[in-house]
């Protein structure tokens, strides 16, 4: 009997995510690039919808050609599922480009990390998927190197004073938000009818992502009229925006097919490293003493999670 791709990679998780780290990374490189050159928030977000859909659209057409198969029917709760990660994700993607003009690009990324420590209570909360105790003690870990990146670059000791609020807020929020995206991912692509885990992902991404572009241009028409235009005329980079996009997006979603979704965020991790190598090589930022001290702290946290979820 021919073995399935998921009985002969074992740990093509393990594979899918690290890819899925690797385009996220180069993603978040051009989208502060382009939020601080020539466009707002909300078009930097915008961007990576609306240049990864036809892309995506066109390789859901090949794969259904290639294999002859029908498109998959879904259960009703996937659209619930769908919407509820597609607007989690529109918001978390504008909270770390805010978050992006108050750190350096690795304090971003890390604070946008601590996703991993929520996704593993909103995994618990939603599809019931929980930890043992020692994956909560790693969480406790976390928020310490939390506390630590928190501070500006004068912070001393644990006061409230030190702690950066805006970068806080906004580091902490886009947590919060990808954790409900990552857990709702993973019950749609759940809720696709089919075994194999490349196509459950490309239908799931597919809806999710026209999703959010429909959602977008009604809020730039309303609210940023004039960012549509901006994201067309930064065309030469955008359009890198939407083919890493959709890299990424189709890796964490067939990871989200084959592994508990704090699993798979937990993996992720290894985007911190990512980060601080575009951090101090293509922003040349400066990295303070106490932030690799945080950043060090929370890497154990994940490293933790990573053995013991």
């Amino acid at each position: 009997m021919e073995l399935s791709l998921t009985q002969r990679l074992p740990d093509l998780w393990i594979m899918v995510t690290i890819a899925a780290a690797i385009f996220q990374t180069l993603r978040f490189m051009l989208q502060k690039h382009l939020a601080r050159a020539t466009l707002s928030a909300g078009g930097a977000t915008f961007s990576r919808f609306f240049y990864s859909i036809p892309f995506i659209l066109l390789l859901l057409a090949a794969t259904l050609g290639v294999t002859g198969r029908p498109l998959p029917a879904v259960m009703p709760a996937f659209w619930l599922y769908g919407l509820a990660g597609a607007a989690a994700q529109i918001a978390a993607t504008i909270c770390v480009v805010l978050l992006f003009k108050q750190r350096n690009f690795a304090v971003g990324i890390t604070f946008k990390k601590t996703e991993v420590i929520q996704t593993v209570m909103m995994g618990w909360i939603v599809l019931g998927e929980g930890v043992s105790a020692l994956g909560f003690v790693a969480i406790g870990l976390g928020v310490v190197g939390l506390l630590l990146l928190s501070g500006g670059e004068d912070a001393r000791g644990w006061r409230m004073g030190h702690i950066n609020k805006r970068a806080a807020i906004l580091g902490i929020a886009s947590g919060f938000l990808f954790s409900i995206s990552a857990v709702t991912y993973r019950g749609a692509t759940l809720a696709v009818l089919d075994d194999g885990p490349v196509l459950r992902a490309l239908v799931t991404l597919a809806a999710v992502v026209t999703m959010q572009t429909a959602i977008m241009v009604v809020w730039l028409r309303l609210r940023e009229p004039g960012q549509m235009r901006a994201v067309w005329q930064a065309r030469r980079v955008a359009i890198w925006i939407g083919l890493t996009s959709m890299g990424g997006s189709l890796c964490w979603f067939i990871a989200f097919t084959l592994q508990n979704a704090a699993y798979v965020k937990a993996l992720g991790q290894v985007e911190l490293l990512l980060s601080i190598a575009a951090t101090t090589l293509f922003f040349h930022e400066r990295i303070s003493p106490r932030e690799w001290g945080g950043m060090a702290v929370l890497m154990g946290s994940i490293l933790m999670l990573v053995l013991v979820i």
